[in-house]
């Protein structure tokens, strides 16, 4: 819990470190294969992510995604979390033929297993909008966009700063559109 809680600050090496000792106590307790093993994989490869370390990051993604896949099942909020790290990971090297399917079967087990209103379904519509924008796909990535911020003012305020980084990627794709007065307000 304490790395999450330095993710969330940025403060990366720090949730790096605790997040290689979790991952040791949790394989010694549960196992390599044990589903909690498998959230501390994950987590551990979104800091690698995070740092820019793509090819730590990989290996541990993918292992962590597997073992949810085979403990949990294909449609666990467990193994969308391994899928929507993944899919980021592949969209921040480029990936994004490969990041899509992934962010939106992602997308779909959120909606089904926490609803379409939660924020992490909206962090997922985020992501899918990311990868249609870095693929010039504006007019995909718009509504996805639109959407992800109606749940977060929603759910979690206007002023929460997840509110503040869909409404900053809004303003991004509608500069991608030639949109500048909305872009501005967006911004």
């Amino acid at each position: 819990r304490l790395g999450n809680i330095d993710m969330g600050r940025r403060q990366f090496l720090r949730a790096l470190e605790l997040y290689q000792r979790a991952l040791k106590i949790r394989e010694k307790a549960w196992g390599p294969d044990n589903p909690k093993t498998a959230a501390t994989l994950a987590r551990l490869g979104l800091a690698y992510t995070e740092m820019g370390s793509y090819d730590k990051a990989l290996p541990l993604v993918q292992r962590s995604l597997a073992i949810r896949e085979k403990a949990l099942g294909p449609d666990a909020p467990g193994t969308a979390e391994s899928l929507a790290i993944l899919a980021s990971l592949k969209r921040q090297t480029g990936a994004h033929a490969e990041a899509l399917p992934l962010a939106q079967r992602a997308l779909k087990i959120r909606e089904k297993t926490l609803g379409p209103e939660h924020p992490r379904t909206a962090d997922t519509l985020d992501l899918l909008a990311m990868i249609y924008q870095q693929q010039g796909a504006m007019y995909k990535a718009l509504p996805l966009a639109e959407k992800s911020l109606k749940i977060k003012e929603k759910r979690l305020g206007p002023n929460h700063p997840e509110t503040a980084k869909t409404q900053r990627l809004l303003g991004v794709i509608q500069q991608g559109q030639k949109d500048y007065t909305r872009a501005e307000a967006s911004f």
